[in-house]
């Protein structure tokens, strides 16, 4: 069996774990959650974008139509009367909340900021994160790169940002995530096209750049005081509690070269090894659940070994 991964963090790779119905196949596989029940969500952009697993790969359901073509951002918040889904679709260039089995609870589409938005300059919202208080967080990764701050009705609050590398400034700003492991909420944005973290606090005001060993970050998921995020270039990175480096998972340092890439022949695939993981999430028993931007789409489990 292939394993991934070093020390205290080792995983045994559940080969062909997700058990599509004949006949469905992914579109790319760009978001992954579990929810409460311990049931998988893949977000991908071909028909019925949602799919429901349970944990051990069997299909239960789809749904989404309407996002077909547009899933990217892909992120399950728990609020006081349950759980809910906060999707992006760069497609229809709107940020959309539902339920678990979809029902649409809001919608927020282009902000009214005649300076930053018009018929030439889109918006196209990536990712979204929720704030403890319940504002809701959107990154406008692929359109004008602003962060945009909404409250919990979807009223916008404030913008920041805007496509640069200074402090503050952002390029691609792809994933975006709130940080409770410390004495205060802080924001962790995925800058990647300034291929670094950069840190706000949740008025947007920047704090501090991480920037070591960096392979483009895509999103976050936090799990204990550990971070997990996927490095599109070819990896997944747990960090520790103090964003120092636990280890790397499936790095292939030649996956981005080859022709094509992501969309490599799948005949290149290695079990152990990644080649441009985009989503990641974790269950309550440490095992890690990966998604990858490629045509055939990808989804992988990783079970984790106990010592």
């Amino acid at each position: 069996m292939a394993v991934m991964g070093s020390g205290t963090h080792v995983y045994e790779v559940a080969e062909g774990w997700a058990k599509l119905p004949e006949g469905m196949e992914f579109g790319y596989t760009h978001g992954i959650e579990v929810d409460a029940n311990e049931n998988v969500l893949v977000f991908h952009t071909g028909d019925k974008p949602v799919v429901v697993f349970d944990k051990n790969g069997n299909y239960l359901r789809s749904w989404g139509e309407a996002f077909a073509g547009g899933a990217h951002g892909f992120y399950l918040h728990t609020e006081n009367d349950g759980q809910y889904l906060y999707l992006t679709d760069t497609a229809r260039r709107l940020v959309v909340k539902t339920t678990l089995d979809g029902e649409e609870i809001l919608t927020i589409s282009t902000p009214d900021l005649p300076d930053i938005y018009d018929e030439d300059r889109k918006f196209v919202p990536t990712d979204v994160a929720v704030g403890p208080n319940g504002d809701i967080y959107v990154v406008d990764g692929y359109g004008q790169s602003w962060i945009h701050q909404y409250d919990s009705q979807g009223q916008l609050i404030r913008s920041w940002g805007g496509k640069g590398s200074e402090p503050g400034q952002v390029d691609c700003p792809h994933g975006i995530s709130v940080d409770l492991r410390g004495d205060e909420p802080e924001l962790y944005v995925a800058d990647r096209g300034n291929n670094r973290i950069q840190v706000f606090t949740l008025d947007g005001k920047h704090k501090r750049f991480i920037t070591d060993d960096m392979k483009m970050p895509c999103s976050f998921y936090y799990y204990k005081d550990e971070i997990y995020f996927p490095d599109l270039q070819s990896r997944i990175t747990i960090f520790d509690k103090n964003d120092r480096l636990i280890t790397h998972l499936g790095d292939d340092e030649n996956a981005s070269k080859r022709e094509g890439w992501p969309n490599i022949d799948v005949n290149l695939f290695e079990a152990d090894k990644f080649s441009s993981p985009h989503g990641v999430c974790v269950d309550a028993e440490g095992n890690v659940y990966v998604a990858e931007w490629t045509v055939h789409g990808r989804v992988t489990k990783l079970v984790r070994k106990r010592g």
